[in-house]
Protein backbone atom coordinates (compact mmCIF):
# COMPACT_ATOMS: atom_id res chain seq x y z
CA UNK A 1 0.00 0.00 0.00
CA UNK A 2 1.29 3.25 -0.80
CA UNK A 3 2.12 6.12 1.84
CA UNK A 4 -0.90 8.47 2.19
CA UNK A 5 -0.19 11.85 2.60
CA UNK A 6 -2.80 14.04 5.30
CA UNK A 7 -4.24 16.56 2.98
CA UNK A 8 -3.83 20.57 4.64
CA UNK A 9 -6.77 22.24 6.33
CA UNK A 10 -7.33 24.11 2.94
CA UNK A 11 -7.35 20.30 1.00
CA UNK A 12 -9.76 18.97 3.88
CA UNK A 13 -12.23 21.68 3.38
CA UNK A 14 -12.16 21.51 -0.27
CA UNK A 15 -12.22 17.59 -0.21
CA UNK A 16 -15.64 18.16 2.22
CA UNK A 17 -17.16 20.11 -0.34
CA UNK A 18 -16.17 17.96 -2.97
CA UNK A 19 -18.10 15.10 -0.72
CA UNK A 20 -21.25 17.61 -0.49
CA UNK A 21 -21.63 17.78 -4.08
CA UNK A 22 -21.42 13.80 -4.28
CA UNK A 23 -24.21 13.72 -1.85
CA UNK A 24 -27.22 14.78 -3.88
CA UNK A 25 -28.45 11.56 -6.00
CA UNK A 26 -28.69 13.73 -8.82
CA UNK A 27 -25.63 15.30 -9.68
CA UNK A 28 -24.42 11.07 -8.57
CA UNK A 29 -26.73 10.01 -11.36
CA UNK A 30 -25.61 12.78 -13.80
CA UNK A 31 -21.22 11.52 -13.05
CA UNK A 32 -22.55 7.50 -13.61
CA UNK A 33 -24.64 8.88 -16.17
CA UNK A 34 -21.45 10.18 -18.20
CA UNK A 35 -18.56 7.07 -16.66
CA UNK A 36 -18.61 5.23 -19.54
CA UNK A 37 -18.25 8.06 -22.32
CA UNK A 38 -19.39 12.04 -22.87
CA UNK A 39 -23.25 12.82 -23.02
CA UNK A 40 -24.26 16.22 -24.06
CA UNK A 41 -26.70 17.93 -21.74
CA UNK A 42 -29.84 17.27 -23.90
CA UNK A 43 -29.11 12.92 -23.74
CA UNK A 44 -27.98 13.40 -20.14
CA UNK A 45 -31.55 15.28 -19.21
CA UNK A 46 -33.62 13.04 -21.71
CA UNK A 47 -32.28 10.03 -20.79
CA UNK A 48 -32.23 11.20 -16.86
CA UNK A 49 -36.34 12.72 -17.01
CA UNK A 50 -34.58 15.87 -15.91
CA UNK A 51 -35.20 19.48 -17.50
CA UNK A 52 -32.02 20.83 -19.34
CA UNK A 53 -31.72 23.52 -17.03
CA UNK A 54 -31.12 21.64 -14.26
CA UNK A 55 -28.66 19.20 -15.62
CA UNK A 56 -26.64 22.45 -16.74
CA UNK A 57 -27.05 23.60 -13.02
CA UNK A 58 -25.66 20.55 -11.72
CA UNK A 59 -22.88 20.38 -14.61
CA UNK A 60 -21.70 23.97 -13.26
CA UNK A 61 -21.40 23.02 -9.88
CA UNK A 62 -19.53 19.20 -10.66
CA UNK A 63 -17.12 21.39 -13.23
CA UNK A 64 -16.40 24.02 -11.02
CA UNK A 65 -15.00 20.74 -8.22
CA UNK A 66 -12.96 19.54 -11.51
CA UNK A 67 -15.42 16.34 -11.47
CA UNK A 68 -16.29 16.60 -14.79
CA UNK A 69 -15.08 18.34 -18.08
CA UNK A 70 -16.93 19.66 -21.24
CA UNK A 71 -15.50 19.16 -24.47
CA UNK A 72 -17.32 21.80 -27.08
CA UNK A 73 -18.48 20.23 -30.79
CA UNK A 74 -19.99 22.18 -32.91
CA UNK A 75 -22.61 23.68 -31.08
CA UNK A 76 -22.74 21.10 -28.31
CA UNK A 77 -20.62 20.49 -25.40
CA UNK A 78 -20.16 17.10 -24.42
CA UNK A 79 -19.46 16.14 -20.57
CA UNK A 80 -17.36 13.47 -19.31
CA UNK A 81 -15.51 12.98 -15.77
CA UNK A 82 -12.69 14.76 -15.23
CA UNK A 83 -9.73 11.75 -15.08
CA UNK A 84 -9.50 8.46 -13.90
CA UNK A 85 -9.24 9.58 -10.06
CA UNK A 86 -13.12 10.34 -9.87
CA UNK A 87 -14.11 7.41 -12.02
CA UNK A 88 -12.51 4.95 -10.13
CA UNK A 89 -13.37 6.97 -6.90
CA UNK A 90 -16.96 6.54 -8.32
CA UNK A 91 -16.94 2.79 -9.19
CA UNK A 92 -15.60 2.13 -6.20
CA UNK A 93 -17.80 3.43 -3.65
CA UNK A 94 -20.48 1.53 -5.77
CA UNK A 95 -18.91 -1.88 -5.50
CA UNK A 96 -18.87 -0.99 -1.25
CA UNK A 97 -22.47 0.04 -1.37
CA UNK A 98 -22.99 -3.24 -3.10
CA UNK A 99 -21.33 -5.26 -1.10
CA UNK A 100 -22.78 -7.72 1.45
CA UNK A 101 -21.64 -6.67 5.00
CA UNK A 102 -20.29 -8.97 7.22
CA UNK A 103 -22.18 -7.28 10.63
Amino acid sequence: MSKITIPSQLDTTILAETFKLLGDPTRLRILFFCLEHPRSVGDIAASLDLSQSLVSHHLRLLRGARLVRGNRQAKQIFYELADKHVSDMLVDMAHHVCEDSDD
